[in-house]
């Protein structure tokens, strides 16, 4: 059944506002994100879609390509990406490229060889290195970034793989989203990357949530922009942060889409909260996963979520991966970071507060179509479940930080 809101804006900012102070006080946070207005922001619903966008606007890049993926597979979209990027080299265009070491494992090095004979510079990010001891291999760079130009730049959940761009039939392909920007924001996003850049190449140390000046560019567009930079250098976790903050801001409805759902206490709190004061709360989850462990990790918080209001949907049909959270159908946070311990705490991660109407009702009409074409998790069935699965979620979880 689709509940239709009434939005009076006037009216949730009076509710709002004395709920983000509190918990403001309570967080103490490092630094505000600055907020960056007048940026046009596009929605696209699907790999296809936005790939076909991504590679458009590389062929139009005229001065440089910054790219960072976690995940880039030598498939028929690697390929396609591969043979965009060495156009543009051919034309004068300066790329850099940051790619996960782990993340890529599977990839062949001859494909990150011919990138570079191409002339397009390389950095694998967190190459193995034991003089570390283990930490190097618990960090991961989880972004999903490309900047064209210092001007437009694309993000989302999308690793560079056909799975994510709707090219692999039957129960493998991946439900995903991604998005682009064009505005000041992007010279934030620009300067993060950069960061990155110096971080892993020549072992500077920056602070990662540094102060960035406010670029006074030209109004493209009606969107104010956040961005949200993660990382495990950080003092605290800016990620759940903001999922915080957002979650207590909301008056009326929160929809959120997850691939890997392992909150932990204080998300599950905040939103039990929310539920509290009469807010709609539905969670759309994965049935399926290429990490099945953290099914059933995420399952296991699912009985005190139902009992305490919230709504739960599994997605059935596509593999989900996209990560987005909609707060009273206008404020959305979408990018790179799941709702899970290792995009609070481990993982290099980029997430966008978009404040934008038009921009969230496409958001809302997705995710309820989403939503009506799911299996709803009650929780009587749920508590149906067996005795050897019981026992699994309690071993799981012991392990759960590391997943």
């Amino acid at each position: 059944m689709m509940v239709i809101i009434v939005r009076n804006k006037h009216t949730r900012h009076e509710k709002r506002l004395p709920r983000i102070i509190r918990l403001l006080r309570r967080l103490r946070p490092f630094e505000l994100p600055v907020t960056h207005r007048h940026n046009s922001v596009a929605l696209f619903q699907g790999g296809k879609q936005f790939f076909e966008a991504l590679f458009t606007a590389i062929r139009s890049a005229e001065r440089t390509i910054l790219l960072e993926y976690y995940l880039i597979r030598d498939d028929h979209i690697g390929t396609g990406l591969a043979r965009e990027l060495t156009a543009a080299v051919q034309r004068g265009v300066k790329i850099k490229l940051i790619y996960d070491y782990i993340g890529c494992l599977e990839t062949p090095s001859s494909y990150f060889k011919h990138l570079a004979r191409q002339g397009i510079k390389l950095l694998p990010f967190n190459v193995p290195s034991f003089s570390q001891g283990v930490y190097w291999f618990d960090k991961r760079d989880h972004r999903k970034m490309t900047i064209i130009d210092g001007a437009l730049a694309f993000l989302g959940g999308l690793n560079v793989g056909d799975e994510y761009a709707g090219g692999v039939v039957g129960n493998k392909s991946f439900r995903d989203l991604g998005f682009s920007i064009q505005g000041d924001a992007v010279g934030e996003l620009e300067a993060f990357f950069n960061e990155t850049w110096s971080r892993e190449r020549d072992n500077i140390s920056v602070l990662e949530q540094a102060k960035l000046p406010r670029q006074a560019g030209s109004k493209v567009g009606d969107a104010a922009v956040n961005i949200i930079s993660g990382g495990p250098r950080q003092r605290r976790s800016y990620i759940r942060e903001a999922f915080q903050v957002n979650i207590a801001s909301a008056a009326e409805e929160i929809l959120i889409a997850t691939p890997y759902f392992v909150p932990g206490p204080r998300i599950i709190r905040s939103l039990l909260r929310a539920v509290r004061r009469g807010v709609l709360v539905r969670l759309l989850l994965p049935a399926r996963s290429d990490v099945p462990l953290m099914l059933v990790l995420g399952r296991s918080s699912y009985a005190t979520l139902l009992r305490g209001g919230v709504e739960i949907f599994e997605l059935e049909r596509e593999i989900l991966h996209a990560k987005v959270m909609l707060i009273d159908g206008e404020r959305t946070v979408i990018g790179s970071a799941n709702l899970d311990q290792r995009s609070f705490h481990r993982n290099f991660e980029i997430n966008c507060l978009v404040d934008n109407v038009q921009f969230g009702g496409q958001i809302r009409e997705l995710l309820l179509e989403e939503i009506a074409c799911s299996r709803p998790v009650e929780l009587d069935i749920h508590e149906q479940r067996g005795v050897l699965i019981r026992i699994l979620e309690r071993v799981v979880k012991l392990f759960g930080w590391f997943l």
